[in-house]
């Protein structure tokens, strides 16, 4: 039985950003269709939709979107109150982490006459399996990528940084002759947990979790604490302090990101369009490269970055696949998406992308980058709730003042293993 309680929580959500797309079939097929990103995202995803509708005038498409910023929550509460959309853009790890038995996504592998899943490689697909059961269709894969800006740290006299140690160095520069609002890279919370990853990664090399364990010590976390610190002292980093009273929820919407204030961010190569598209005229970002002086590994995780999936309460299970075969494989469809949720798995429209030139762009060359240097295991329980509230909680009091380093140490050596075990 469905929990009523959570409809609550999604309602405000969803009245603010649900959209219909145009379609005035009175007798028609009427599925909804939900996703967040930015708005080159929504642009290109409306303009696909708008083709579909064209091309199954049986079916009309209800389009809901948004922000990243409070959509997990929404869409958690939507799925146990029963009013999730028919269509999902997903989390790959929302198939496990949404573990409960009133929650149902669709089994994609019995839908083979609409829905070709022999254009993905084994390996995708099996990311995407729950139980032997295919839960959505795996978009693209992703992993984290330094992005720069490289006319802010033109002016500052600076190469955009090839190594850890210049970025540390570039912090006074940028203080000395750009200003105290200058820094070299933008990190919140959530990127700074994520760089951490990054940096003990590459010196230790080994797998962030094994067998749902922490691998790494409280004495090793407390060492790329202090790193992360280190940034922050050394003018390298902006204090969450400053971050968070900007009141930007993504890097993008941020005016110092905006204006070059910001002179790079650590972000999902997938997500290179909007970054790139928000700068101002003038501003010009370019894909970094990896640090190799961080150690001798190369540190760092890739993922499904997203996927489709039907809902299991869907009246329409046909015009949901065809829906998600169209954006997914059809050349109209996938030369108006290009790469914007990052590089095609679909091998049909991978080689449609790769005829119309549409790989030559910022998330390709960002993702090409990312294939080559990540070497390590993805933890399918990195992004549940549960953890990034012990992340949140360590480096915002650690960047505040609140926690030593040791004591951040001690905290998110705790509270992550106390999450991964279920205490």
């Amino acid at each position: 039985m469905r929990r009523p309680w959570a409809a609550l929580g999604v309602a405000a959500v969803f009245t603010l950003c649900c959209t219909a797309c145009n379609g005035n079939q009175e007798d028609s097929t009427v599925i909804r269709f939900s996703w967040w990103g930015g708005d080159s995202r929504h642009r290109v995803t409306l303009d696909a939709v708008e083709q579909f509708m064209a091309l199954h005038p049986d079916i009309r498409v209800e389009c809901e979107y948004g922000a990243w910023s409070g959509w997990e929550d929404a869409t958690a509460a939507a799925l146990y109150a029963g009013t999730e959309a028919d269509v999902m853009q997903v989390n790959w790890n929302w198939l496990t982490n949404f573990d409960d038995d009133t929650i149902q996504f669709m089994d994609l592998s019995g839908m083979k006459e609409w829905l070709d899943l022999s254009l993905y490689d084994a390996e995708s697909l099996a990311l995407c399996t729950v139980e032997d059961e295919v839960r959505c269709v795996p978009v693209s894969l992703t992993g984290r990528v330094l992005f720069w800006n490289e006319t802010t740290f033109a002016a500052a006299g600076l190469p955009v940084p090839a190594s850890y140690e210049e970025l540390l160095a570039a912090g006074e520069v940028f203080r000395t002759k750009l200003g105290e609002d200058y820094y070299p890279l933008a990190l919140g919370w959530y990127d700074r947990m994520l760089f951490l990853v990054y940096m003990l990664e590459s010196q230790y090399g080994m797998d962030w979790t094994a067998d749902g364990r922490l691998q790494y010590s409280q004495t090793q976390l407390e060492e790329g604490l202090r790193r992360i610190h280190e940034l922050e002292a050394a003018h390298v980093i902006p204090p969450l302090k400053k971050v968070i009273g900007g009141g930007a929820d993504s890097f993008d919407k941020d005016e110092n990101w905006i204006t070059g204030r910001y002179g790079g961010i650590y972000e999902w190569d997938s997500s290179a369009g909007k970054f790139q598209d928000s700068l101002a005229e003038g501003q010009q970002m370019v894909v970094g490269e990896y640090f190799s002086d961080l150690g001798g590994y190369r540190g760092g995780f890739s993922k499904i970055s997203l996927g489709f999936a039907i809902s299991g309460e869907t009246k329409a299970p046909e015009a949901c696949a065809k829906l998600i075969s169209y954006l997914v494989s059809r050349e109209e469809a996938v030369k108006i998406l290009g790469t914007e949720r990052g590089v095609p798995l679909n091998r049909n429209a991978y080689q449609i992308c790769k005829e119309a030139g549409l790989l030559g762009d910022m998330a390709a060359l960002a993702n090409q980058r990312m294939e080559a240097w990540v070497q390590f295991s993805v933890d399918p329980r990195f992004e549940e709730s549960a953890l990034r509230t012990v992340y949140e909680d360590v480096f915002v009091k650690l960047s505040y003042g609140e926690y030593t380093v040791s004591q951040a140490a001690e905290r998110l050596y705790a509270g992550i293993n106390t999450a991964l075990m279920g205490e």
